[in-house]
């Protein structure tokens, strides 16, 4: 996992550090020094120009400069004050005028060459991603012990480039934010048992309304693709009719919380609740009094989050285990306003008010954690942004919970590998039942290693 801080946390870190300013700056120039040697592929007859600015980055980038210089590279410094309408004449421009503390507007430069970026490309808050003015935009950024939110957030993200990150020493191991990576993964994975038996990871999808079944359909065939060995799956009032290796089971379109007793739950190892279900008055009562009443884990998606609504509360002891995945305008369902431009601080804060995981679907997906502990994942891309792809990803949570995964790590692991399926599907015209089949080829690959 690649621990992520905000510029005030890294600041913090700095402060703390047994070595003095000028030695982590000499580190970090050395560092960049060494990026700027391995994109240029050597130092014979290269030309380089230093875009550097008045505080620690560009001090940073003027060790590199001095490292350059002394490897046989012909570096130019150019000051991020002089007026200039193109950079000159180079192989590499390294951006080392503003770092992740800048708060106001910045106009970069006009650059046809190749960049990289000091910490983070100047003009990009590193805070939020925001653009501040008319950044820079990076072929490569090198960062140093942590990455930053705004490396993450967009327009930050479409920034950056390849980012790398080099180790100075800096302590970073209090970080709460990370973004995941396959090791991680890998180890949260369910261990494969020899002796399994379907209901020992059984998953039931409450979901759909009369002509709107296709979203529990597909979260249900996504917990099957995950690894769930039984899937029932109930449409109020509906057909039970699936045309596959989903069960049917049989509510009423009222009153149908009547039907999950518990009893009958008892079978189940995670409930996904919401896709497609409707918002009908009768609906939202059914919903909220299954979810006051099981206790096992589930995952709250569609109309789920709007029937709990802005007065949704979980008691602080309560021992039922909740992931909600909201986009944007779910996310104002259930805490009254849409996320901000701080959308990790966002995620952080509802989750712990909460007392719910939180995974908020964008751009990038960040999962939240009542303990203040948050993942970025960051695997999917603008396929995912298609009618479906969420129901997809509930399905694959659910799948996770029923093989006995943490909570948590199952909205992780849910989240990344719904982003690694996609990979697999076309750029144009891809559909979310494309990703049904990659889910199990992407688990399998991982558990493989």
């Amino acid at each position: 996992m690649i621990p992520v801080v905000t510029p005030k946390e890294m600041n913090q870190i700095d402060q703390l550090a047994p070595e003095p300013i000028d030695e982590l700056i000499q580190r970090a120039g050395i560092a960049t020094a060494w990026r700027a040697r391995q994109i240029m592929k050597g130092t014979y007859g290269k030309r380089v120009v230093v875009l550097i600015g008045k505080g620690n980055n560009g001090a940073d980038g003027r060790v590199a400069a001095d490292h350059l210089s002394s490897w046989g590279v012909k570096v130019k410094i150019v000051t991020a004050e002089q007026s200039m309408s193109a950079i000159p004449s180079c192989d590499l421009l390294i951006d080392a005028a503003y770092g992740t503390g800048l708060k106001r507007a910045y106009v970069a430069p006009v650059s046809s060459y190749p960049v990289l970026a000091v910490d983070i490309p100047s003009g990009i808050c590193g805070l939020t991603g925001e653009a501040l003015g008319e950044p820079i935009k990076a072929d490569s950024t090198i960062t140093f012990q942590a990455m930053k939110p705004g490396h993450l957030l967009s327009p930050g993200s479409t920034h950056c480039g390849d980012i790398s990150i080099a180790d100075i020493g800096l302590d970073v191991s209090k970080a709460q934010t990370h973004v995941v990576e396959k090791s991680d993964i890998m180890s949260w994975l369910p261990k494969k048992k020899t002796d399994q038996h379907k209901w020992a990871s059984a998953c039931w999808v409450v979901g759909g309304s009369p002509g709107m079944s296709g979203a529990p359909f597909l979260a249900s065939r996504a917990a099957q693709r995950s690894g769930s060995g039984y899937v029932r799956m109930s449409v109020p009032g509906g057909l039970t009719e699936t045309f596959s290796e989903v069960v049917g089971f049989p509510i009423p379109e009222t009153k149908w919380e009547e039907e999950i007793t518990l009893s009958e739950m008892s079978r189940f190892h995670s409930m996904i609740l919401g896709p497609g279900l409707g918002r009908t008055k009768s609906t939202i009562k059914s919903l909220q009094k299954v979810i006051s009443t099981i206790k096992a884990p589930m995952v709250l998606d569609g109309d789920a989050l709007f029937a709990i609504g802005q007065d949704f509360s979980v008691d602080q002891d309560n021992e039922t285990e909740m992931i909600l995945t909201p986009h944007d305008q779910e996310y104002e369902y259930i805490t009254g306003h849409r996320p901000g431009k701080n959308r990790i601080k966002d995620v952080q804060e509802a989750s712990q008010r909460m007392n719910v995981i939180l995974l908020l679907k964008g751009p990038v997906t960040i999962i939240g954690n009542p303990d203040g502990r948050c993942f970025v994942v960051t695997s999917g891309d603008q396929r995912l942004a298609t009618a479906g792809t969420g129901d997809i990803l509930s399905g694959i949570i659910g799948g996770m919970l029923a093989q006995g995964v943490a909570p948590f790590e199952a909205a992780i692991i849910g989240a990344w590998v719904h982003g690694q399926a996609s990979k697999s599907c076309a750029e144009l015209g891809m559909v979310a039942s494309d990703l049904l089949k990659p889910i199990s080829e992407v688990l399998n690959e991982t558990y493989v290693g």
